[in-house]
């Protein structure tokens, strides 16, 4: 093989891994968002029908769909300017070497076993408050503003923090790893129009920022003590401290260790 092929080779390989990462994050990002997979849909159908009008010369129709491609996706970019953003937002956090370790089970099963005994008192207690755990996007925009803490995550930190008349207990704190942050952060508060409106502040915000980023916001009510996890564009609301702890659980554990036990899984039954 020559230098020239195997650079051509070279080339060719990164333009399919390029094109493939760019389908990913269109599909993904379509996959939760209702407007653009309407307009996905709108798309291919106005496709469908200018094929159609070139097979059984459709003049008029191919005249008018020819004006619509020719000025549409200008139209797309100014209609969907707010979805285009966030889509360009939630590239620009993605943490592609990752600024924290990898916590180990050990670690993890601390994390949780802290955030869960702060989640029960502030629960009985009926204490607002709002915990959220960075992933793989960056939530530096949202620390750079607070009252930097950079301390163990403990449970008795987090009660402290949250018990009012702390000035700091309206705000929320931001987990990286096994440590806790920061406190007193402010999130942009969800613009969904399908949230119950009866949801406070707290959830609208641990909804708000699941919706800008891959982050898990852990919500306690003042008024009733409910306790709630927004992730992945959803909120969880009112579960159980089983259900809470499960998810979490769940939500922590790294993707490759979940496929591993998946492929475990299988084994032993085929077994």
């Amino acid at each position: 093989m020559t230098l020239t092929s195997a650079w051509t080779l070279v080339t060719k390989i990164l333009d399919i891994c390029i094109v493939w990462a760019m389908l990913y994050f269109l599909l993904k990002n379509l996959k939760n968002n209702v407007k653009m997979v309407l307009i996905f849909k709108g798309v291919i159908w106005l496709i469908l029908i200018k094929f159609l009008s070139n097979v059984i010369h459709l003049y008029t129709v191919g005249i008018i769909l020819e004006y619509v491609v020719s000025w549409g996706p200008i139209a797309l970019i100014v209609i969907f300017q707010p979805e285009i953003r966030n889509v360009l937002e939630q590239i620009g956090r993605t943490q592609l070497l990752g600024r924290h370790k990898v916590l180990t089970v050990d670690e993890r099963e601390k994390v949780v076993y802290e955030l869960m005994t702060a989640i029960e008192h502030l629960k009985k207690q009926r204490i607002g408050s709002l915990i959220v755990i960075e992933r793989n996007m960056s939530l530096q925009e949202y620390i750079t503003p607070t009252t930097k803490l950079y301390a163990d995550i403990s449970s008795q930190l987090l009660e402290a923090i949250f018990l009012p008349p702390n000035p700091l207990h309206d705000g929320g704190v931001i987990i990286q790893g096994d440590k806790l942050t920061c406190a007193g952060a402010v999130f942009k508060t969800s613009m969904n129009p399908n949230v119950n409106k009866k949801l406070g502040t707290r959830h609208r915000a641990a909804l708000g920022v699941a919706e800008e980023t891959d982050a898990i916001a852990l919500v306690v009510s003042e008024e009733t003590g409910r306790i709630s996890i927004a992730c992945d564009n959803y909120l969880h609301y009112n579960l159980t401290l089983d259900e809470f702890r499960a998810m979490l659980i769940e939500e922590l554990r790294p993707k490759a260790e979940v496929f591993y036990d998946a492929d475990e899984g299988i084994s032993e039954e085929d077994e």
